[in-house]
């Protein structure tokens, strides 16, 4: 498929054609790539990105106090749920990557997808202006913002798998740290969640140290409803 033909996919997923199609471009290239890459774009896109949900969250709930507030937004603009959205929409596929960065699999990783989003709403903002990437925004986290409930209370994996141990009368759970491999800002750790009912530790990997531990976190409360579906 011929590069242009790709870039007009894209723009069909995202819901958006960009007039001057270089700035796509631009929000598509990773500091690995080029001198000229998306981290200004990225750093733009985040600061819409966090306006337009908090104007929304704002409106849409407008008895629940701030840091409820605070917590839909975080579950909303984590780096794992726009890597996922990123994923949706088809954003890797067409991501311009360095050879080290697309040989290790980079269009794969949370932390570049979610930053190349970013990176894409930053773009669309400067061309098109607040009115239109909240639309966007909008449109591209309707189900989870239609799903967010004020009456139940969000907890992150971590704070959960310690109040289900400690519901059980078990001690808490122990966090190691077992390796940190990459370079730079592309650091990846891994770590070990031991939990007193799993006979054997669970291992996780992250970004950073505690997104590894928030996804051991996970996984050990994954297999503990397993073993235990009416907990």
């Amino acid at each position: 498929m011929a590069a242009q033909d790709k870039l007009d996919q894209l723009q069909a997923q995202l819901g958006y054609v960009f007039t001057d199609v270089t700035r796509l471009k631009l929000a598509l290239t990773h500091r690995s790539a080029a001198g000229l890459h998306n981290e200004r774009l990225e750093f733009l896109g985040d600061a819409v990105l966090e306006l337009v949900v908090t104007h929304r969250l704002y409106q849409q709930f407008p008895g629940v106090d701030e840091g409820r507030l605070s917590r839909f937004r975080a579950q909303l603009v984590r780096k794992e749920s726009l890597a996922n959205k990123a994923r949706a929409l088809s954003v890797g596929r067409h991501l311009i990557l360095g050879a080290g960065e697309r040989q290790s699999g980079g269009w794969e990783r949370d932390s570049i997808l979610a930053d190349s989003l970013e990176a894409i709403l930053g773009a669309i903002y400067l061309e098109a202006g607040l009115q239109t990437v909240t639309g966007l925004i909008e449109a591209w986290f309707e189900d989870q913002l239609d799903g967010l409930d004020a009456r139940r209370v969000v907890k992150d994996p971590k704070t959960a798998l310690q109040e289900f141990l400690q519901a059980e009368g078990m001690s808490l759970p122990t966090y190691a740290l077992l390796q940190t491999s990459g370079l730079g800002h592309q650091q990846r750790f891994t770590v070990t969640c031991t939990c007193q009912l799993l006979a054997t530790p669970v291992v996780a990997e992250g970004d950073s140290i505690k997104q590894a531990e928030q996804k051991a976190a996970e996984t050990c409360l994954a297999q503990l409803h397993r073993e235990k579906p009416n907990g």
